[in-house]
């Protein structure tokens, strides 16, 4: 393995390796699809799998990725590291660097956690599975599903409609960086994309020509959508300090009606899916949802994350 590389947040990947990485995602699936087997890149690696939060595709995908590429899997849960007994993190980052060759961690809480696992590893490259801020290796699953749908991720629009939580932040941080794209984020009022999460996006856009907006209602949506966009309201690891908060989310519920004022556009959701609250069960179930089909290419995105890591281009 050359140097680690680590993916703590899409900003570690250069956008030649975004598209580099999704690219051999897409291509995972479609073998994956005509029933190939993918070629074992990994034999011989070690890939640590540490969850703090529950999880069931990212989790999943990743260990399942691992195997499928010829590594090992060491499993931790919540209460198998001594850092519950006081060891620091930057201790217990250095142990794991002589044995493993990366660790996929989900923490739900500061990134800075992650970052103090990579900090001066060069050995053992670290992903972050989902940290409060930012969910990257789901964004990496959602453009993979674009691309394998329609053919191509620019000029694409796409509707968000929810809190502006984890998934949202990646999304935005990814779709931004595709020339032409437009993500129309439609958030309840105060529960809209961190600031410093929308000014990334923003200035991303200009840079490469796409186009990010939000509200905080769902008036005048975009014509021409490709996609509409949503996850539970109730993010993992997280709670809402306002009691009224269903009262505020309600009017961003994604139902019939919402899913008519977009005719042609596919229905996408990160999963678990509350039905019911956040989408009506016949429009998740629809033939028009890619839902299920997203949550399958996590693990086709997590092996192409795994071989990236690893120094495969």
């Amino acid at each position: 393995m050359t140097r680690a590389r680590h993916l703590v947040s899409l900003s570690d990947l250069p956008d030649g390796a975004l598209r580099s990485v999704v690219a051999r995602a897409v291509a995972h699936a479609r073998r994956s699809a005509a029933g190939g087997r993918a070629e074992a890149t990994l034999v011989g690696a070690v890939v640590g799998v540490y969850f703090r939060r529950t999880s069931t595709r990212t989790r999943t995908a990743f260990s399942a990725g691992a195997l499928r590429l010829g590594a090992g899997v060491v499993a931790y849960g919540p209460g198998d590291l001594q850092t519950n007994t006081g060891e620091t993190t930057e201790d217990t980052g250095r142990v794991m660097a002589g044995m493993l060759d990366v660790l996929v961690a989900r923490t739900a809480g500061d990134p800075a956690e992650m970052r103090a696992w990579a900090a001066g590893q060069r050995r053992m490259a670290v992903v972050n599975a989902m940290s409060a801020d930012e969910h990257p290796t789901q964004a990496l699953a959602d453009l993979t599903t674009l691309a394998l749908h329609f053919g191509d991720i620019e000029g694409l629009r796409v509707l968000y409609v929810g809190e502006g939580n984890n998934t949202a932040a990646a999304l935005a941080l990814a779709l931004s960086r595709h020339r032409g794209t437009l993500l129309d984020l439609r958030t309840p009022p105060g529960y809209g994309l961190l600031p410093a999460v929308r000014a990334r996006a923003l200035a991303q856009a200009e840079q490469s020509g796409a186009r990010v907006s939000e509200r905080h209602d769902l008036d005048r949506l975009p014509a021409d959508l490709d996609a509409v966009y949503t996850t539970r309201w109730q993010t993992t690891g997280t709670t809402k300090p306002d009691p009224d908060w269903r009262t505020v989310f309600a009017p961003f519920h994604v139902g019939p009606e919402l899913m008519a004022r977009a005719p042609k556009a596919v229905f996408l959701h990160d999963l678990p899916a509350h039905r019911g609250e956040e989408v009506a069960a016949e429009v998740l179930d629809g033939a028009g949802s890619l839902a299920f089909a997203q949550a399958e290419n996590k693990l086709h995105s997590a092996m192409a994350v795994l071989e990236w890591c690893h120094g495969l281009d």
